[in-house]
């Protein structure tokens, strides 16, 4: 018999679950199966005229090289765009003026000491706390703890304030004071069980004279990143047309899932009046508050778990302006803005200027981040008040006159998955509760990784966990069904 294979979402993890199986298992019958109107979950590329605008994720992180390798198999190799090599690092709004983040500053701790000696933004006292964490004991306990503990434990408030705050809040939109480094930032957390310092380690590292070239900028090692001259749509794009005809299925909202007998499952679906489909396997790659309603059912205690993630939301306000326009020398990829300034955004990146072809000569293109977990209550205004809103800080911090030649707002709601303390420890608990219901896999950002690499590689592996246990089932009634004819 023909098997049939349901993967619930189709985002980024739900297209890359599908692509895979489609891989293994080139006989099996797909159902892609997409809630709303279009494919690719919050990435979105538009074009305004002869601005191209990204709603989401604009670029991805190649130290891992899943999505690299990914572009190639789908021909999208010669669509694949470093970032500009003119371009330098990111800025952080200090005291109200833009000061470059310290060369060699990795989110969370510097490799090179110079640049935090010499930098504006750490006062004295700030420098000498952080100079201290090369001879602070490593902590004895092996609970999981916050990332604002860890860094002000290692280097002190100021640094972590100033420094640290605003880098992974651009990143995880998150309230440090909740997030976990072990499921975030597990790297420094290891570099201080091995060295006792992460000042030390990253000492150890030069010492060892690595292979890798060295980052000159601070921040984001923006060295590392890549896009697609098209945008991110293309791969969403290019996904969707490695799929069987007729497997995708959109405006196709699934509401419950119940468990059949030999490990199969029936999905109840709304499309106009409900539908029942029988599949053997389900890949479940949806926020995890939907998939927790959709198998609450099926195990209670796995659905619970899965409501505890909670989702931070954001609005991203893109504005094109004319060069002459903006006083500042815009002489990095973009800006980070700490809590402690008190103004409304979170960060701001300067697309055009990272990647080329986004907008015409002599214009910028910035997106700029407005909301998270920790300014939550700016996302009640309305849209127009928050398209405002950062034109109005952005025209401040940079000194624009004039209007802006583009607006767009894109509000992604409950969008970001915050790995709070002891997330890995309810992922182990989720992983555990899965092991009875081999036929089933769950996929996507809030168990690991929010970047777009993260998403692919947790799609691919939920789809070999499904090819794997449905081979081994066909091997399995193959065999019984050739032991009762050679009975008979």
């Amino acid at each position: 018999m023909q098997r049939r294979v349901a993967i619930l979402g189709g985002g980024i993890t739900g297209l890359a679950a599908a692509q895979r199986l489609h891989e293994l298992l080139p006989d099996a019958e797909l159902l892609l199966l997409e809630a709303n109107s279009r494919l690719g979950g919050v990435i979105q590329t538009t074009r305004h005229d002869q601005f191209l605008v990204e709603s989401a994720a604009d670029n991805f992180i190649t130290t891992s090289p899943t999505v690299v390798d990914l572009c190639r198999q789908l021909g999208l190799a010669d669509e694949l765009i470093a970032t500009n090599p003119n371009g330098r690092g990111a800025m952080v709004l200090c005291r109200g003026k833009l000061e470059p983040i310290p060369s060699g500053f990795l989110v969370m701790a510097p490799s090179r000491v110079w640049p935090i000696i010499t930098t504006r933004i750490l006062g004295l006292w700030g420098k000498l706390r952080a100079g201290l964490e090369a001879v602070i004991p490593r902590r004895s306990s092996t609970a999981d703890e916050s990332l604002k503990s860890f860094v002000c434990r290692r280097f002190g408030r100021e640094m972590f304030e100033r420094l640290v705050q605003p880098l992974v809040g651009g990143i995880y939109t998150a309230d440090p004071n909740q997030l976990s480094v072990a499921a975030t930032m597990p790297r420094f957390q290891e570099m201080e069980r091995q060295h006792g310092s992460l000042l030390r380690a990253m000492w150890h590292q030069q010492r060892s004279k690595s292979k890798q070239p060295s980052e000159q900028s601070g921040g984001a090692r923006y060295s590392q990143f890549m896009t697609l001259r098209g945008g991110m749509t293309r791969l969403v794009d290019a996904l969707a047309h490695e799929l069987p005809e007729g497997s995708i299925r959109l405006n196709t909202p699934v509401c419950s899932i119940v468990p059949k007998p030999q490990q199969r499952w029936s999905i109840r679906v709304s499309q106009g009046e409900p539908t029942w489909l029988d599949v053997d396997a389900i890949v479940c790659a949806t926020p995890a508050h939907h998939t927790a309603t959709m198998l609450s059912s099926v195990e209670p205690l796995l659905a619970d778990e899965l409501r505890q993630i909670e989702y931070a939301s954001c609005a991203v306000v893109s504005l094109a302006y004319r060069r002459a326009d903006i006083a500042h020398p815009l002489n990095s990829f973009g800006l980070v803005v700490p809590l402690v300034e008190n103004r409304l955004i979170l960060s701001c990146s300067f697309s055009s200027l990272k990647y080329s072809g986004r907008a015409p000569e002599d214009t910028v293109l910035m997106r700029v981040f407005v909301g998270g977990a920790v300014q939550s209550g700016v996302l009640r205004l309305p849209n127009e008040q928050l398209m405002q809103l950062a034109e109005r800080e952005v025209s401040q911090i940079l000194g624009i006159r004039g209007a802006p030649l583009l607006r767009q707002l894109t509000m992604q709601h409950q969008a970001m998955p915050q790995y709070h303390v002891g997330h890995l420890q309810r992922v182990e608990r989720i992983q555990r509760q899965l092991e009875r219901h081999p036929t089933l896999a769950l996929a996507g950002s809030s168990l690991h990784g929010v970047g777009v690499p993260g998403c692919v590689e947790s799609g691919r592996a939920a789809a070999e966990r499904i090819a794997k246990q449905l081979e081994t089932t066909s091997a399995t009634t193959a065999a019984h069904t050739a032991h009762s004819l050679a009975y008979h």
